[in-house]
């Protein structure tokens, strides 16, 4: 357990599925009973990787906060080891919710959910089957995996289809996955190659971090079909969307379309890229915006002022 002047951080794990996933509770001090958001990162991205920043300030504001890293990826459990699996993830996203909800420290009926990049598609689909969430925010979120493929463009995209088909067979035959790079340099066969998306992921990794380059590849036919911004008209609880005008990654045009047939949904748009969203004047800007959303809906009370 790490201790900071307005909150504690313990590490936890919680089950999910056959495994269990490894996270961090951060708990306001001098708040009672204090709501709870719930954090999940984004394309095989791990709570190191900025997730604590975020949580942390949603802790100094009397929220208490989960930053959590899916089953197969850095310390979570779950084998082989490096698979992307949306439905696992999604079933992550509950196990997390539930083991919130059983925790007496917190309000259970005050809950939260975050999610930044891929993991902010998921807070759009978690937060659609979740009516009883009082929130949600979505930061620069996958909302379709056909556009945000037609981004990369079809010779990118078409790079990729051996190594998808090596990864099949290898399941097939019970071998070890095939893997393919999350982030590699423009014109590699690989997830993501916009010029800004390996320095934005090696910027996100600190000293010791667990995050590994690579997903098995049967992933990619998954994630082109997975259009998550559709069930923004289903969700009924305030969601916040944080837009990047510049987003190489995830298509502003199509994120924003998707977030105005939300209900409830409210849009702060940046104009700074993708990556830029963890640090610097841009997570400032975005933090605070976030924070105040959160406090809107959740309603803490204000934490103490001595450790």
């Amino acid at each position: 357990m790490t201790t900071a002047q307005s909150f504690t951080r313990h590490d936890i794990t919680f089950p999910s599925g056959d495994s269990t996933c490894a996270g961090w509770l951060y708990l306001p001090k001098g708040v009672p009973s204090p709501p709870v958001v719930v954090l999940g990162h984004g394309l095989g991205a791990t709570r190191e990787m900025r997730l604590d920043a975020f949580a942390e300030r949603f802790a100094q504001a009397g929220i208490a906060a989960v930053a959590f890293t899916y089953r197969h990826f850095g310390d979570s459990g779950g084998h082989p080891r490096q698979l992307l699996s949306i439905k696992r993830q999604l079933a992550d996203w509950d196990a997390a919710l539930a083991y919130v909800k059983a925790r007496p420290d917190v309000d259970r009926t005050r809950v939260a959910v975050w999610g930044s990049s891929f993991g902010g598609g998921h807070a759009i689909t978690v937060a659609s089957r979740h009516p009883e969430l009082r929130a949600a925010v979505a930061q620069c979120p996958f909302t379709d995996g056909l556009t945000s493929a037609l981004a990369l463009g079809p010779a990118a995209s078409l790079k990729v289809v051996p190594v998808v088909a090596r990864d099949l067979a290898a399941r097939g035959r019970g071998k070890p996955p095939v893997m393919v790079p999350i982030a590699a340099a423009p014109g590699s066969s690989d997830l993501m190659n916009a010029p800004d998306a390996l320095p934005g992921y090696q910027a996100l990794q600190p000293p010791g971090t667990t995050f590994r380059n690579e997903v098995a590849a049967r992933v990619i036919p998954t994630i082109l079909a997975y259009r998550p911004g559709r069930a923004a008209r289903k969700v009924t609880v305030p969601i916040l969307f944080c837009v990047s005008d510049t987003d190489s990654v995830t298509p502003p045009a199509e994120t924003l379309r998707y977030a105005r047939t939300a209900p409830r949904g409210e849009i702060k748009r940046y104009d700074a890229g993708h990556f830029d969203f963890y640090t610097g004047e841009t997570f400032e800007a975005l933090v605070r915006d976030q924070t105040e959303f959160l406090a809107r809906q959740l309603e803490p009370t204000a934490a103490a002022s001595t450790p």
